[in-house]
């Protein structure tokens, strides 16, 4: 299996990797740069063991957090919403109703769960296939890296 150097992840795809670590020990299955509709790319999208859909935006410092004017568009399309930061970032610039992890490119701590905002069933449908079928097509492609050039899409 193809795994990427620690060198040459830029620092949200570290963060990221940490956070996906620790969404792994709490029975959580999680796919990065996961796009739950168009014009929308989430760091980390997770699905948890009773179905439960979280997002987490990964950011680096304040420049990346500045620079985020979509983030509010994600919460339709999770039961919760995070941000991954690391230990030096400032965490008064983070809305305070939002979940919290903190993490490196080991693992990651959930500092706080920020509030619960359920999907409506249809949408929970439609992203639960979205999510498997992005999962299957992701690792046809490790499998077999020539097969992405013959889907259709």
């Amino acid at each position: 299996m193809f795994r990427e150097s620690e060198k040459q992840l830029t620092a949200g795809q570290k963060l990221a990797r940490g956070v996906c670590r620790h969404l792994n020990h709490l029975n959580f299955a999680s796919l990065t740069e996961f796009v739950p509709t168009r014009g929308l790319r989430a760091d980390v999208m997770a699905i948890g063991p009773k179905g439960e859909f979280w997002i987490i935006e990964c950011k680096s410092g304040r420049a990346d957090f500045n620079s985020d004017h979509k983030w509010q568009g994600y919460l339709e399309w999770c039961d919760r919403f995070f941000w991954a930061v690391d230990t030096d970032f400032p965490l008064e610039l983070l809305p305070a109703e939002t979940g919290l992890f903190l993490a490196d490119s080991h693992d990651a701590e959930i500092i706080r769960t920020g509030k619960e905002m359920p999907l409506a069933a249809t949408r929970r449908k439609s992203l639960s296939l979205k999510f498997a079928r992005t999962a299957a097509n992701k690792l046809q492609g490790i499998l077999d890296p020539g097969v992405t050039a013959l889907r259709v899409l």
